[in-house]
């Protein structure tokens, strides 16, 4: 296993701890608290900045990330406290540390997408989501480990190491996101960036206890990312809260989201049982039944009724556009980049078991012709029908059902089945069953924490909209949030 690793030196915490009273940054912070608290003078972004280093320096078994920069981070938050200190605040981030998943580019950082092919390119400048959050003043903490080129849910990474859950780090902390998930559960962040083709920001959301929001997928832009997918790819955000959330989208996307019609009893939501709940883990069951209940006696309408023959077309459309898109969007990456590489080049340098066995197929019978892609996209455009035609026919806001089928599973033992409900099942498409659809309907998603396992592993809650209604999903998300009342904390938290 490869460290590219390199956190704030003991003798800059020295000098940052032992000359000051140490500031009380909350053990899981959110976006707004640590706003809050340098908009009142009661810390700095370098006394921020230097903490969450700190933690990371003491949750280095979590694997969470690949590369930190701690001198270049710790200058930055310098720079924007003396901005502050003159009375020029770059925009309503500023001073904010945020992490980033290692697929996103940011410039003078490696951009290793979690492979080794990728481990010497360092992009020259920001993505356009990068940038966006860097001119509302957000600094770069760091970039996050992930599943191998984005290809897994697990975040077992054969050549970074695997992402553990800070709730059992025996557990995997999902995937392809999970180094920012890790992050955010644990307080090493309070918030920071993924990406989602099928899942890869809500499934380690929900496996960890946090807020993962994936967008209608043409609302951020998707250039500056290792792409597997054009049609599905799309930046998401991993935060601890819905308002966090609502703060960095507001930074990406400038939208006019207005939350003052948004009351319990004027929402409906569908509750999807024939295909989100089939085969639900039962402790999962006991907790997303009890979260639903919660719901009703607030007074939001859940309407029991399932979007028709959804499973055939998820089958037709899925698995189909992305492995054809990506033989084709990841050489163009390559060449746009002047990587130096081929497909062929990457893929004989992948250390990942699993993600070898997606390029062989590529390279083998799996390949996918035009007709069979042609046939997939319309598929897909006959999924983005029904979901059209089920939330008009029963006048629902979003719909609601388990993020994943079972929680976080032991990282030993997990790269091709898992154990649900007594029987072994293939690991990947289980995961990616309930969070997929929207990937590929371009729906707007969010994952919410409401609760633990027997086994203190943590459950999420999906709510899905229909497609570019993102402003009112998020205030939805807001009011459940509320209605759950619920915030996931690692056990041995500060």
């Amino acid at each position: 296993m490869k460290q590219l690793v390199t956190l704030v030196s003991a003798l800059v915490l020295c000098s940052c701890t032992s000359e000051m009273p140490v500031p009380e940054i909350p053990p899981h912070p959110t976006t707004s608290e640590l706003l809050a608290m340098m908009d009142t003078g009661d810390t700095t972004s370098t006394e921020i900045v230097t903490e969450l280093l700190r933690r990371s320096s003491e949750s280095a078994n979590l694997n969470a990330y690949i590369t930190v920069d701690s001198e270049a981070v710790l200058a930055r938050a310098a720079e924007l406290d003396e901005m502050r200190r003159q009375g020029h605040v770059l925009g309503p981030l500023h001073g904010l540390p945020l992490v980033v998943k290692d697929n996103i580019h940011v410039a003078g950082l490696p951009n290793t997408a979690g492979t080794p092919g990728l481990s010497e390119f360092t992009p020259e400048i920001d993505s356009p989501v990068i940038a966006a959050l860097r001119n509302a003043g957000a600094i770069i903490l760091g970039k996050t480990n992930m599943h191998e080129l984005a290809f897994g849910i697990t975040s077992d990474n054969a050549e970074f190491g695997s992402v553990a859950n800070p709730f059992d780090t025996r557990t995997f902390a999902g995937g392809s996101s999970g180094g920012t998930a890790s992050a955010v559960a644990a307080g090493l962040a309070a918030a920071g960036l993924g990406t989602d083709t099928g899942g890869s920001v809500r499934i380690p959301a929900a496996l960890t206890g946090v807020v993962g929001f994936r967008p209608s997928t043409s609302r951020y832009p998707i250039s500056g990312v290792t792409p597997i997918s054009h049609t599905r790819d799309t930046v998401g955000l991993i935060a601890r809260s819905v308002a966090d959330v609502l703060l960095l989208d507001a930074a990406i996307a400038a939208p006019e989201i207005s939350q003052a019609s948004v009351v319990p009893d004027r929402i409906r939501l569908g509750v999807p049982r024939a295909y989100f709940f089939a085969n639900l883990d039962r402790q999962s069951a006991t907790v997303i039944e009890a979260a639903l209940m919660q719901l009703e006696d607030a007074g939001v309408a859940l309407v029991e009724a399932d979007p028709e023959g959804i499973e055939p077309l998820m089958s037709q459309s899925a698995f189909p556009i992305a492995l054809y898109e990506v033989a084709r969007d990841l050489p163009a990456y390559l060449n746009e980049f002047d990587i130096g590489l081929s497909l062929s080049d990457l893929a004989a340098a992948v250390a990942s078991p699993d993600v070898q066995g997606i390029f062989s197929t590529l390279a083998g019978e799996g390949q996918i012709n035009e007709e069979s892609y042609a046939a997939a996209l319309t598929a897909r455009e006959d999924l983005r029908v029904v979901m059209r035609e089920y939330f008009e026919a029963h006048n629902l806001d979003a719909m609601i059902f388990p993020t994943t089928l079972l929680p976080a599973r032991p990282v030993e033992g997990s790269l091709q089945t898992v154990e649900l409900n007594g029987a072994e099942v293939p690991t990947f498409p289980t995961y990616i069953h309930n969070t997929d659809p929207a990937s590929i309907a371009a729906l707007p998603a969010i994952s919410l924490p409401v609760g633990l396992t027997a086994d203190g592993l943590p459950v999420g809650i999906e709510i899905d909209g229909p497609e570019n209604t993102d402003g009112q999903l998020l205030a939805i998300a807001a009011v459940l949030e509320q209605i759950f009342g619920y915030s996931a904390r690692p056990p041995h938290s500060e």
